[in-house]
C-alpha cells in the first residue's frame, strides 16, 4: 500500500521493504564484494598492526615479532603464487563485457579456437579479428592489462608494452592488422595473421617476471 501526502508518495513497509531487495539484488552489488581472498588480507594486515601497537608489544619480545612477521609474509607470498593477486572488480566486470568495439564474453581459449576455425577457412579478416580480441582477453584474463571501458587497439598494444617490452613492436603490428581489417576495411593476408597469432601465442607463454626491465 502507498500512503499520499500531497506530491509525495512514502511507501510503507513491506514496499520499502521490497524495493530496497529489488536494489539490493542488482548485479553490480554481487559485482563489487570482496572475495574471500581479500578479507583474508584484510583480516591479516590488522593482525599484523595489533602485534605492533603500543599496547602489545611491551608483553612481546622483538625477536618473535619478527618470526611472526616473516612467517606471515612468507605466508602471503606463497599465496599470491598459488592463487595469484587479488582482481579488481573493474577489471572483473571487463572480463565479461565489451572488448574492442563488441560485447563478447567467449574467454580467450575460444575465441582462438574460432579464429583458427576462420584461419582453415580462409576467412583472414575474421581470423585476425578474433585473434586480436583473444590476444587481449587472454592478457586481461591473466590480470596483466586494465584496459578502460572502449578501449582501442591502439590502447592495449600501449599496455601490453609496458608489461612486455620486448614484444612492443610485435602487438603494435598486430592492432594495426585489426584496425586495417575492422575499420579500415583492408583485406588481412596469410602472412599477417600468421605474425598476429605468433604474437599471441609468444604472450601466452610469457610471464612478466621472465621479461627484462
Amino acid at each position: 500500500m502507498i500512503l499520499r501526502f500531497d506530491d509525495v508518495f512514502v511507501p510503507d513497509g513491506d514496499d520499502a521493504r521490497r524495493w530496497a531487495e529489488e536494489e539490493l539484488s542488482n548485479q553490480r552489488y554481487a559485482e563489487a564484494k570482496p572475495t574471500w581472498f581479500d578479507l583474508l588480507a584484510r583480516d591479516i594486515a590488522r593482525f599484523i598492526a595489533d602485534l605492533f601497537n603500543s599496547d602489545n608489544t611491551a608483553n612481546v619480545g622483538p625477536s618473535a615479532l619478527i618470526i611472526v612477521s616473516v612467517l606471515i609474509f612468507a605466508a602471503l607470498v606463497t599465496v599470491l603464487i598459488i592463487w595469484g593477486r587479488p582482481r579488481r572488480p573493474s577489471a572483473v566486470r571487463r572480463l565479461h563485457g565489451g572488448l574492442l568495439g563488441a560485447e563478447d564474453d567467449r574467454s580467450a581459449a575460444q575465441l582462438r579456437a574460432d579464429a583458427d576455425r576462420a584461419a582453415k577457412a580462409e576467412d583472414w579478416d575474421e581470423a585476425t579479428i578474433l585473434r586480436f580480441r583473444a590476444l587481449a582477453r587472454g592478457l586481461l584474463e591473466r590480470d596483466l592489462i586494465d584496459p578502460t571501458p572502449g578501449a582501442t587497439a591502439q590502447g592495449i598494444a600501449r599496455e601490453v608494452g609496458m608489461v612486455f617490452p620486448a614484444e612492443t613492436a610485435s602487438v603494435r603490428a598486430a592492432a594495426v592488422s585489426f584496425d586495417d581489417v575492422r575499420y579500415l576495411r583492408h583485406p588481412a593476408s596469410p602472412q599477417s595473421y600468421a605474425q598476429l597469432a605468433a604474437a599471441d601465442d609468444r604472450l601466452s607463454a610469457l610471464r612478466p617476471e621472465a621479461v627484462p626491465a
